[in-house]
């Protein structure tokens, strides 16, 4: 960031903002940057004071994007007049404006590209396998080279680790993040997490803490779905206020139901919970054995367009004892079934 003021309130605020951000600053007292420091510079941050100041429009550089002029005082109707001169994209004030500033800078280090494919994944009822399937997902996801992270959000669930044979890798867990509020570095967090089988894992762990807040739930998905490629979100049947922000974060929602009737009864209920938060729910039915309910009929009477059909795999459990998570097998069920879905989900011509 290059940074132009001489007055040291201001300058020790947008410091901070800076570094908060991992942003590199470089500040320039007197004189205007010289062209090639004015260009190279992700942001120029230039204090009213240097606006106030009005030097010579001749004897700055030429005008650029990002260049935002700051300041502490009430509203100035010169100091807008200036911001024009310069070509100024924004007048801020601090620190009413801090909030949006400290995401300005944090955009212009991290250079995001489009965000995430968010896939959330719920359970019709207790034992669908909606945690296998979000682990398959994300599998296969990492295993295309895509960058994936995928989301533990049951903290009743005994933890994702497990089931990914990750329980020993170091790196943090939901309790480290309970207390996150505003904006979190997409590449600090991705660099900080376990990373079984190629992808960036936030499971819960066992210990006391079985609720996060809603702001640490956006912080945390909203640094994952700025680094872009896919977010997997494994989600309780149950509603709380993180479980709303994550619900609302979903792109595709894929509720997993098996056959059966009373599967049925309890998947109504998330239907109505969870349908009106999810910009779009899909059906996925597990096909049973025997004489189970046919996936048009399921997709009917839960009023949902279908997804797939998921047969069961055999030998899940046992590769699950011996290290080998779900997806894992490329050319296993649940393998096969979530490079289909994400062929299908992703945006046509996205890159692994």
């Amino acid at each position: 960031m290059l940074i132009l003021t001489e007055d040291e309130l201001l300058l020790d605020d947008l410091l901070r903002l800076c570094a908060a951000a991992g942003a590199d600053a470089e500040v320039v007292h007197g004189e205007p940057p010289t062209a090639g420091r004015w260009e190279r510079a992700p942001l120029v941050l230039i204090g009213e004071d240097r606006a106030a100041a009005r030097p010579q429009a001749s004897r700055w550089p030429g005008r650029r994007p990002g260049v935002l002029l700051v300041g502490h005082r009430p509203q100035d109707p010169a100091i807008w007049a200036r911001g024009l001169e310069l070509g100024a994209e924004q007048v801020l004030r601090l620190p009413g404006d801090e909030p949006w500033l400290a995401d300005r800078i944090a955009d212009a280090v991290e250079r995001p590209g489009p965000p995430a494919l968010t896939l959330g994944v719920l359970g019709g009822r207790g034992g669908a396998g909606a945690s296998s399937l979000a682990c398959a997902l994300a599998v296969t996801a990492a295993r295309q080279g895509r960058r994936t992270t995928l989301v533990d959000g049951d903290p009743l669930g005994g933890g994702l680790d497990l089931l990914l044979g990750g329980e020993r890798l170091p790196g943090p867990r939901w309790p480290a993040f309970v207390s996150a509020r505003g904006r979190l570095s997409c590449a600090a967090l991705a660099e900080s997490l376990p990373r079984p089988h190629g992808l960036s894992l936030l499971s819960w762990d066992r210990s006391d803490v079985t609720r996060v807040p809603a702001d640490a739930m956006r912080s945390v998905l909203g640094a994952a779905r700025r680094g872009g490629g896919v977010v997997v979100l494994d989600l309780p049947r149950r509603r709380d206020e993180a479980v709303d922000e994550a619900l609302g974060q979903v792109d595709l929602g894929l509720l997993v139901v098996p056959g059966e009737l009373r599967a049925v009864a309890a998947a109504r209920g998330v239907v109505a919970a969870a349908g009106p938060l999810v910009r779009d729910l899909r059906l996925v039915a597990r096909v049973m054995a025997g004489d189970g309910i046919p996936a048009a009929e399921l997709s009917r009477l839960l009023d949902l367009p279908l997804a797939g059909e998921l047969p069961e795999e055999p030998g899940l459990s046992a590769a699950a004892g011996a290290g080998e998570p779900p997806g894992s097998r490329p050319r296993g069920v649940l393998a096969r079934f979530s490079a289909a879905l994400l062929e299908r989900a992703l945006p046509a011509g996205a890159a692994a």
